[in-house]
């Protein structure tokens, strides 16, 4: 297993749907923290900035960058990598930004029978493993990722979340 090099995460509550920030803040380190202690993190100290907002930001996010006009649960904006940090410096690497919007989560973990906190866990090691070069564009990729997914989420004591809920035993 990788050695864990724990992301610095800076948290913006961008929105006032938030309303237990405190909690949703928890829930978000927990989670990067797992997702690091489970895959090869580059060297040296990292940084990954996380933005918990509304539908409406995430939608102007989502058609400004991606061409999609409306709004989705998580988004994710890789930083260009650096081999080796700057000479002089030893300011964490910047992974990118993650972008969760509340509504949706919210919906989404409703209709899903799901407690929020761990959607909410869920699509932040998401977005976090898309800002290590994780994807899910083939049937491969989205194997892999949704498999690293489970594994880091299982740490947490949270159940699959691509399991059906009409398999319940």
């Amino acid at each position: 297993m990788p050695t864990a090099a724990f992301p610095e995460a800076d948290i913006l509550i961008a929105a006032p749907c938030w309303q237990d920030a405190q909690e949703a803040e928890a829930v978000v380190r927990r989670a990067i923290a797992a997702a690091a202690a489970m895959i090869e993190m580059p060297e040296g100290p990292t940084e990954v900035a996380i933005m918990l907002t509304d539908d409406d930001s995430v939608r102007t996010l989502n058609r400004d960058w991606r061409g999609l006009d409306k709004p989705t649960n998580v988004l994710s904006f890789p930083a260009a990598w650096q081999d080796e940090p700057a000479p002089g410096t030893d300011a964490p690497q910047m992974l990118g930004d993650i972008a969760i919007a509340y509504q949706t989560t919210r919906r989404e973990a409703e209709s899903e029978g799901k407690p929020f906190a761990d959607h909410l866990s869920h699509l932040a090691v998401h977005g976090f493993l898309h800002l290590l070069g994780y994807d899910h564009m083939t049937d491969d990729e989205a194997a892999a990722m949704e498999g690293l997914e489970r594994d880091i989420l299982a740490r947490l004591g949270i159940p699959d979340p691509y399991a059906s809920p009409d398999l319940v035993d």
